[in-house]
């Protein structure tokens, strides 16, 4: 039988003998977190991080103070990538039960496809496992097909199929539609588009060992849509949505893209390959034409992108960039309801010149120094959205995955973002 540890919280501090600054007491009864006018949901998401460092496996939220958000506060920290600790938490009403349980299971499936080696979530692997997650919560509702290896040529998807045909595993399209209506033919309300690298060893154009450490987590992109859509779904979503996922392995041998290679799309525009690590950008153009093909209202793309925005942002949050401000205004109000981290970065008509090639419509890459790379990268993708100054959110997801643990995270996936775009699915439906 399991023994467990009490949790209540406190507005006062820690008793003297505690320290002045102590955010955790232990008694007879338990452990108390002294939020001392701080922040509660931070205070007990550190709480959380410092019960687990301890080894307490089995945790009960005890007495007055707890509610959804720091309920949900403490489960993120609490949440640990082996899965060894249990929470249990006080009653609430149903209609915030059913909240907290499904941004659980949502985030708990995002935050494990992640967590996952990628020799446990190869391309296909990562698209059917999506697909099947998503249908397991509207069966009725949700068909999908998964367009894969040389089909993808024959379809007209050559920036997936060129960036995965150096790996042994084959690379897939995830064409998922969730259709609540009743009707085949109601318009498409949002495409969801998920970059799904698996592994990224940086192909030809190499990453450092220690780059490559956290490559597993190259695809949180797609788990970030996938999670996105599932939290929408258990929320009630009742509008059209079709959710892209672009797969493939960034692998070296003799087959795999080389610099200087060029990609011609469905679209009509030819990319000159000229860095190989630079392949996320590669594999969401060809989602962002099919997701154009649907005509929807909106268009939003994840991906774990550009070193520069994790440079800029670190950690804790994801970077926005969009031509639609008004758009963009409402994505960070939401984040801001959802209590997560969203910040803008600058995106100007000029950042999508400056990707010249002498040999093909675009480079893959910005040319010369201090380029704005997440700025040069969100510029391109934008040259495959055919109206990409309205209706268009890009999210280059820093806060993903964390290579090791802070004082409120656990090493590895977060599943962050997740509840922002279920917020601005549901706001906008």
């Amino acid at each position: 039988m399991s023994v467990y540890m009490s949790v209540f919280i406190s507005q006062e501090s820690a008793p003297e003998q505690w320290g002045d600054k102590a955010l955790l007491s232990f008694s007879e009864s338990g452990v108390t977190i002294h939020v001392s006018g701080g922040d509660i949901l931070i205070s007990a998401q550190k709480a959380a991080r410092k019960l687990d460092g301890q080894g307490i496996r089995n945790a009960q939220l005890t007495g007055d103070g707890w509610d959804l958000e720091s309920i949900w506060a403490f489960f993120q920290g609490y949440r640990d990538p082996k899965k060894l600790n249990q929470l249990t938490w006080p009653e609430l009403d149903e209609a915030e039960q059913a909240e907290l349980e499904a941004r659980m299971k949502v985030s708990g499936w995002a935050r494990d496809i992640v967590n996952k080696s990628a020799e446990e979530v190869a391309p296909r692997q990562l698209a059917t496992m999506a697909a099947e997650f998503i249908k397991s919560l509207a069966p009725g509702n949700v068909t999908y097909r998964i367009v894969k290896d040389k089909d993808l040529l024959t379809e007209g998807w050559e920036g997936i199929f060129a960036v995965g045909r150096g790996s042994n595993r084959t690379s897939a399209m995830l064409q998922l539609d969730f259709n609540p209506t009743g009707d085949e033919n109601a318009p498409v309300y949002a495409c969801l588009v998920g970059k799904g690298i698996t592994f990224d060893s940086g192909g030809y154009s190499l990453k450092p060992a220690n780059f490559m450490a956290a490559m597993k987590a190259d695809m949180g992109g797609s788990a970030m849509v996938t999670g996105g859509l599932a939290l929408a779904i258990l929320r009630g979503l009742n509008k059209r949505v079709k959710l892209i996922l672009c797969c493939a392995e960034n692998m070296v041998n003799g087959r795999a893209l080389k610099v200087g290679d060029i990609i011609s799309y469905k679209n009509g525009k030819t990319v000159e390959v000229n860095n190989t690590d630079a392949e996320g950008r590669l594999v969401l153009a060809d989602g962002l034409i099919y997701a154009c093909e649907q005509k929807p209202e909106l268009i939003i793309d994840c991906a774990t992108l550009t070193g520069a925005a994790k440079n800029a942002l670190g950690n804790d949050y994801h970077a926005l960039l969009s031509y639609d401000d008004s758009l963009s205004h409402k994505a960070l109000s939401v984040a801001k309801e959802e209590k997560e981290g969203l910040w803008p970065l600058p995106l100007a008509s000029f950042h999508r010149d400056m990707l010249p090639s002498a040999f093909a419509d675009l480079s893959n890459i910005a040319s010369g120094d201090y380029a704005p790379g997440a700025s040069t990268a969100a510029g391109f993708l934008s040259h495959f959205v055919e109206n990409y100054h309205q209706g268009w959110l890009h999210f280059d997801c820093s806060a993903t995955y964390r290579k090791s643990p802070s004082d409120k995270w656990a090493a590895g996936a977060t599943g962050s973002g997740i509840r922002t775009l279920a917020g601005i699915l549901g706001e906008s439906a």
